[in-house]
């Protein structure tokens, strides 16, 4: 197929994550024009809910979700020639298409079904011992080799999230392989729209952001529309540029604003690669296209790498978390007390692998509440023997009800333990992944790996410019008024997680905050800012172009959020955290 002279591809996400709004499908089939209908379900965390799930039935593995809500629009799709892709197939992409066969029997319908295989590499690499999946993040060559032949519904396993509109977009306009810088384009698309309405306004950190006029070198941008925002669309033009855009009339504003946060998501440097090129964030160029509507452009793009990320999940063991309410008066005291009558109880601490005691304090003196006056002492414990985390440990903390400290009560009744999960990334040679399309009439098709391939340019990390100093000869200029206020008066953020990594991306609105927060958030003071992390190994990257600075913590959140024992173990509070936080900001900054 060769359009390269066609309209731009109209690509709809209806899916951030397994478990996100189920009339999502139906919303934007029915909510104006869409030529591709995509959503993406898994994250790291789901894989080993997968996993789990196919351990009790071996015809399970997939997103049950994705069944209801294509059972809901399959016969419009069809009607109306809307493709469907969506990597809801997780570790058994054969069964879900299978099962929407079925379905779509039972409707009187006849779709032309093809699914991907190839990621499942726990065969292929010295994944150990404990390893439960390993899965390869396949590329879009696949989906447009399904899409050429004539499907109608594509069911994808491990891809990687932009992958979802790469592979449409790549067959739509008939792009080449060493086509990197439309395919880097298509990258950046895929990217903005994986999380749904992230993009839209939601986890938007800006809430009483207010219409404004354009001034020079501040970003124009629209009121922020509060209601339920409504999922994103990407409109995919030839050259790889794009428009990120919504349905007329649904919730939420899709603005420079919104989509340099998503931009900043779950990202490291500025070369991000993926299986079928390398986009180059810091070539991204946005600027405002109509209401509702961000142009994407001169997305820069490099030959992919010669390997695969492998997402690895391991068994790590079997954990229990039990959360008792302390009130009022000497809380440090009660915690102390209550930490060792529930550890004399069960032998010492040594009897577990891992024992994390965390004391979250939401009390407040003279509290008006009696919730108010509440602290939470949460205590979890880890080990390969369930029986030691199970039942015996959460009845022992129950067991102190009439003889531990004044006012004790927990959160739960005595729980049960559950296994968890070890998530670590593992690469693998591109070549020696058997990435396969099943076609409709049940031929299956190799997908060969990319030619040519060059690793990654090196992001180079980037403690931040020194003060510049004063002229020689001439007096030392006074320093500039400050004040002790949050820092996110000046700032926006979106964090998240990689593995056990986070990203915290921080932007702003014009330009006059942008030099200062270039200058002033280096690594040290968010050592300073974020305590926690004073001694973990941490990235700094800056994006000049999307006015933005983005950080990477090694090791904050463990060995990932199965594991993580952080109250936010996916770090999604984490940006909302470090704005809140106080540091001298220029008062000019803070009156304009």
């Amino acid at each position: 197929m060769s359009r390269t002279d066609s309209r731009p591809i109209r690509i709809a996400n209806c899916s951030g994550f397994y478990g996100d709004r189920l009339s999502a499908a139906h919303e934007m089939v029915e909510g104006g024009p869409i030529d591709v209908l995509t959503g993406d379900y898994l994250a790291e965390l789901t894989m080993s809910i997968l996993w789990k799930a196919r351990a009790k039935d071996p015809s399970a593995g997939y997103a049950r979700t994705f069944v209801t809500q294509l059972e809901q629009v399959m016969g419009t799709c069809l009607d109306r020639g809307i493709r469907v892709v969506s990597n809801a197939g997780g570790l058994n992409p054969a069964g879900l298409a299978e099962r929407l066969r079925v379905s779509a029997q039972r409707l009187g319908l006849a779709p032309r079904i093809a699914y991907i295989t190839g990621d499942d590499v726990l065969d292929r690499i010295d994944a150990g011992p404990r390893a439960v999946t390993a899965n390869a993040y396949l590329g879009g060559w696949g989906i447009a080799e399904a899409l050429a032949e004539g499907a109608d519904i594509v069911v994808c396993p491990r891809v990687t999230d932009a992958s979802l509109v790469v592979g449409p977009a790549a067959w739509w306009h008939g792009w080449r392989r060493t086509d990197h810088d439309r395919i880097a384009g298509a990258i950046v698309a895929g990217h903005v729209i994986e999380c749904g309405p992230q993009a839209t306004g939601g986890n938007y950190p800006f809430l009483d952001e207010p219409p404004r006029r354009q001034r020079p070198g501040r970003t124009a941008d629209f009121a922020l529309d509060t209601r339920r925002p409504g999922f994103p669309i990407a409109e995919v033009a030839a050259d790889g540029s794009s428009v990120i855009t919504k349905h007329r009339g649904t919730g939420g504003t899709v603005s420079i604003g919104t989509v340099t946060a998503q931009l900043l998501y779950e990202i490291g440097g500025p070369a991000y690669a993926n299986p079928d090129a390398v986009a180059r964030f810091d070539t991204i160029r946005i600027g405002p296209a109509g209401p509702d509507r961000v142009r994407i452009q001169g997305v820069r793009g490099l030959p992919p790498p010669p390997t695969l990320k492998v997402g690895v999940n391991e068994l790590g063991g079997y954990r229990n978390t039990m959360t008792m309410v302390l009130t009022g008066l000497d809380i440090e005291a009660k915690a102390a007390h209550a930490e060792r009558m529930v550890f004399d109880a069960l032998g010492g601490r040594d009897r577990f692998a891992e024992v994390d005691v965390r004391l979250l304090r939401y009390d407040r003196p003279d509290a008006p509440t009696n919730e108010q006056a509440g602290a939470h002492l949460r205590i979890t414990v880890k080990d390969p023997d369930p029986t030691r985390v199970g039942r015996a440990f959460s009845g022992a903390v129950v067991e102190l009800a009439l003889a531990g400290y004044p006012g004790f009560h927990t959160t739960t009744p005595p729980t049960a333990e559950t296994a968890y999960a070890v998530f670590r990334a593992a690469w693998i040679p591109a070549g020696e992944v058997a990435h396969t399309v099943v076609l409709p009439d049940g031929t299956a098709r190799p997908i060969p790996p990319p030619e040519p391939t060059a690793a990654p340019p090196k992001d180079v990390r980037d403690p931040g410019p020194p003060p510049r100093p004063d002229p020689p000869g001439r007096p030392a200029r006074p320093p500039a008024p400050t004040r002790r206020a949050p820092l996110g008066l000046v700032c926006g953020a979106r964090s998240g997680d990689k593995g056990g990594d986070a990203n915290l991306g921080l932007w702003t609105r014009d330009d006059a905050s942008y030099r200062w927060l270039r200058v002033h958030l280096t690594v040290d003071r968010l050592r300073e800012l974020l305590p926690e992390a004073a001694d973990l190994p941490i990235e700094r990257h800056v994006f000049d172009n999307l006015r933005a600075v983005n950080f990477v913590i090694t090791g904050l959140l463990g060995e990932g959020v199965g594991s993580s024992t952080r109250p936010d173990p996916q770090a999604k509070g984490l940006g909302e955290y470090v704005r809140s936080r106080h540091t001298d900001i220029p008062t000019t900054l803070l009156d304009g």
